[in-house]
């Protein structure tokens, strides 16, 4: 019973995190979305191409072959060239996020124990979906925190708006829910 709802929670958790950085990067504009803070800094087209690079390497074949494929070129996910435009950088993502929550989605509680392969290393399938939902978490928060920056006072924010705390409390599954006051 836990595996399932283990799987279940992971989906959301996922979904969520994709759900921050669409509304994040909906808040940008193109030149914003190639900017970089400084020349070692990723911009935000950077982040989205390694994620989704990411994406379609561990979650293509998860259960059959090892997660880092032969034909992905990680150090390429953080350059961007001519043929990157923010349509096709977001048609990769949408595609690595498909990957990642149609291959979650049909998992089943017994597939948690089964051993899958990431760079040669050995993980159970639990641990691989732990891995990879915080290496995501990271990546999500810094499209979060640059797409804050570079729409200042534009920006609308993603959660309980700031000094509306007393105001706003969320549920489990993200929805916002009004708390009543007790006395």
């Amino acid at each position: 019973m836990i595996e399932q709802h283990y799987l279940d929670d992971s989906l959301r958790q996922l979904r969520k995190l994709k759900g921050q950085a669409d509304k994040a990067l909906a808040q940008t504009s193109d030149e914003h979305f190639f900017s970089v803070l400084d020349p070692e800094a990723n911009s935000l087209a950077m982040i989205v191409k390694h994620m989704a690079g990411n994406m379609r390497s561990r979650w293509t074949d998860f259960l059959t072959s090892d997660g880092e494929k032969p034909d992905r070129d990680r150090d390429r996910e953080f350059e961007t060239s001519s043929p990157d435009t923010r349509a096709s950088l977001t048609a990769q993502w949408e595609d690595g996020w498909k990957r990642l929550l149609d291959t979650v989605g049909t998992l089943s509680p017994a597939d948690l124990s089964k051993t899958v392969h990431v760079r040669g290393e050995a993980h159970s399938v639990l641990e691989a979906i732990n891995r990879q939902t915080s290496h995501y978490a990271a990546h999500v928060g810094q499209i979060v925190l640059l797409a804050k920056h570079y729409a200042g006072s534009k920006w609308e924010t993603l959660s309980i708006p700031r000094g509306k705390s007393k105001e706003f409390d969320v549920a489990k599954s993200g929805a916002p829910y009004v708390v009543k006051e007790t006395k």
